[in-house]
Formats: C-alpha cells, sequence, structure tokens
C-alpha cells in the first residue's frame, strides 16, 4: 500500500484518486489560514513555482482541529490563500488529521510514520515518486529547509 491507494476529495467535494500523482514527488501538508505557522504559505508556493514543471506538487489539506485557525468554509479558505498569499497548488476539502474521525489518509501517513499523531498545522510529509513516505516534518520546518530534499527526489 502507498498514498497513492487513496482516494480523497475536492473542495467541491468530488474523488480524487491519488493515483494520478504517480511518478511526481509529493509535499502533503495540513494547513490552516489563521496560525503562527501560515506564512508557511509564501514558501510552499515559492517551491511549488520552482519545482512544479518538474514533476513536483504540493497537496494541501485544510483542517480546523488546532484553536479552529480555518474556520472559513472551503471556498472561503481558498479565498484567503489564493489571495493573501497566491497559492496555486491543489487544495482538497477541509478535513480532520487526528481521532476517530481523521481522514483515511492521515491515519495512514500517521501510522506509517510511526504513530504520533499530527501536533500541528502545517506537519508536512514528503512522498516519493512511487507514492513512498519519504520523511515526516513538524511544524516548525519551513518548506525552505525540505527544497534540497525535494530536489533530490526529483
Amino acid at each position: 500500500m502507498s498514498v497513492l491507494d487513496f482516494t480523497v476529495k475536492s473542495q467541491k467535494g468530488e474523488d480524487v484518486a491519488l493515483e494520478q500523482y504517480r511518478g511526481k514527488v509529493l509535499l502533503i501538508v495540513n494547513t490552516a489560514t489563521h496560525c503562527g505557522f501560515t506564512p508557511q504559505y509564501n514558501g510552499l508556493e515559492a517551491m511549488y513555482k520552482k519545482f512544479n514543471e518538474k514533476g513536483f506538487e504540493i497537496l494541501d489539506f485544510p483542517c480546523n482541529q488546532f484553536a479552529f485557525q480555518a474556520m472559513e468554509s472551503d471556498e472561503g479558505i481558498n479565498k484567503v490563500c489564493s489571495r493573501k498569499f497566491g497559492t496555486t497548488f491543489p487544495r482538497f476539502k477541509k478535513i480532520k488529521v487526528n481521532g476517530k474521525d481523521a481522514d483515511p489518509l492521515y491515519k495512514y501517513l500517521v501510522e506509517q510514520t510511526g504513530g504520533d499523531k499530527i501536533g500541528w498545522n502545517f506537519t508536512k510529509f514528503l512522498i516519493d515518486k512511487e507514492g513512498n513516505i519519504v520523511e515526516r516534518f513538524s511544524s516548525k520546518v519551513t518548506p525552505e529547509e525540505i527544497e534540497a530534499k525535494v530536489e533530490e527526489l526529483l
């Protein structure tokens, strides 16, 4: 099993098979629009622009589980991210990343990286071209600190 075996929901609630990302390096991130780490959207977008044409994708999963820092609707989150940070990478439906109602993708990501629950917004998972988890990064690790690892995988 790999990340590519999962299906997630688009912002509009449509099924998106992650298999479509086979052959691409992925960075999966749980995000929030009103968090101390929210400025990381700038670094994420810069990395996306730098590497997207080489086969890199960022998959953004908004989450409101941490101090209610993603309180807007899915559409509202998209507006904030597009207007304030100019993000252009794929954003999916708001999910839960911890607990019994956690999205199955996140249950898998947590299980495969030692079982420690997601600590906060902007936890990142680097995924290779075959859907294997390469590394998990805490919220404090910035996109700029991950860039060299992304480049290696590409």
